[in-house]
């Protein structure tokens, strides 16, 4: 029987420079490009070894050799960046560059001496190519792990942030509806009382003091509408349903904005006879809904009208309706109407001052806490509909159980 390990000795140091510069040049292989001869040749001289002992007739196969040469070149290829693909080519490569240098032993040996040598060869890159994956493998799994780790714990970090921001929020908040409240407050007591007066200079005076109401109830409006997003993203605002009127609801809202309809000169249409007699509802956030939307809606319309429309869908769902023939909103735009602070722009209009690009964004919260969904459909220059789909009974959770109980 041909002995094959002492031929495979002599050029195992050709077999590795030939290898290394067969890995370099194919371009299937591309990890290597950064990557120095040293960093590539890495564990190929053991695995050599250890098939010269396997080709040995008269030594133990060098099996644990093998396993811990290929064990180790699996995680180091995966540190490098090797794609799996990459790691099959390679090895491929030494098996064919093995064979190559053997060839001209193996053409003089007799069959059975070539079909043993080549089994031989064969299940030792495969042995090797099953120990470097198996490294390869777990050197990814820890270093997804790793990355896991560290997500979470930036996550716990940004959430501690965010509830940290959300507090400061509310603090500040807090802290300026004190004297904004007193400001409104003794502004509007001066207002009636120049207006008692009957002294010709009080007009000027009057001015001043309404200038000082508007932007007083503008900032007081958007300290209000940040003190309920911040509510919300800390998961803070809870829905409290009872059985209601839908008639007395729609009424209660429409004695609320009728005023700014009158004030901007619109028709105001209301269609709610095939509305629900009753719903099982929050209906002081379905009341901040609506309000919500139909200042919205008069806010954006110049010329036109306001329609607010009910209905039932089905025995569980009704919905509710507000239609504007205001400026529109672009269809590219649409997708973002609801995030906060984001007003629709419009080339016939500048943004509006009274706006504070929350109401939508507290609309779309609070209707997710009604158990609702609310949609859009709009085209520039002719208007818009929100569309409210709720449940004519929310659905009650352990906590909202308690509530209801509480109020029987």
């Amino acid at each position: 029987m041909k002995d094959f390990s002492k031929l495979l000795t002599e050029k195992s140091k050709a077999i590795e420079a030939q290898w290394i510069e067969a890995v370099v040049r194919d371009r299937q292989i591309v990890s290597t490009d950064d990557l120095s001869r040293n960093a590539i040749r890495d564990h190929i001289p053991h695995v050599l070894e250890a098939l010269v002992t396997v080709l040995a007739q008269d030594q133990t196969n060098d099996v644990e050799t093998i396993a811990k040469a290929s064990f180790i070149h699996g995680a180091l290829r995966a540190e490098q960046g090797f794609d799996p693909t990459e790691i099959v080519r390679e090895y491929h490569l030494l098996r064919t560059t093995i064979l190559a240098n053997l060839q001209d032993e193996l053409i003089q040996a007799t069959t059975p001496e070539v079909f043993s040598a080549m089994s031989m060869v064969s299940a030792v890159i495969d042995a090797a190519i099953a120990q470097c994956f198996k490294s390869y493998v777990q050197e990814r799994l820890r270093e997804l792990e790793q990355l896991q780790s560290q997500l979470t714990l930036t996550v716990q970090e940004l959430n501690r942030l965010v509830r940290a921001n959300q507090q400061h929020l509310s603090v500040l908040a807090h802290e300026l509806k004190t004297p904004l409240n007193s400001i409104i407050g003794y502004a509007e007591l001066f207002l009636r009382q120049q207006r008692q007066t009957e002294v010709r200079d009080t007009a000027p005076n009057i001015s001043h003091i309404e200038r000082v109401l508007r932007n007083g109830r503008q900032l007081l409006h958007l300290i209000n509408d940040a003190l309920e997003l911040a509510r919300s993203d800390a998961n803070k605002m809870q829905a409290h349903p009872v059985t209601v009127s839908v008639e007395e609801i729609i009424q209660a809202v429409v004695e609320v904005v009728h005023p700014l309809v009158d004030a901007r000169g619109l028709k105001f249409v209301q269609d709610c006879d095939r509305a629900p007699q009753q719903v099982l509802t929050d209906s002081f956030r379905l009341k901040q809904v609506l309000i919500n939307l139909l200042s919205n809606a008069i806010r954006y319309t110049e010329t036109g009208s306001i329609t607010l429309a009910c209905r039932f869908i089905d025995s569980d769902t009704w919905e509710v309706a507000v239609t504007d023939t205001g400026i529109g909103i672009p269809i590219e735009e649409q997708a973002q109407i609801f995030e906060p602070f984001y007003r629709v722009t419009s080339p016939h209009q500048s943004p509006l001052p009274d706006s504070t690009g929350l109401g939508l964004t507290i609309v779309a919260q609070l209707v997710e806490l009604l158990q609702g969904k609310i949609y859009l459909t709009s085209q520039v220059d002719i208007g818009s509909t929100f569309t409210v789909v709720l449940p004519q009974k929310m659905v009650l959770t352990n906590n909202l159980d308690s509530q209801i109980a509480s109020l029987s």
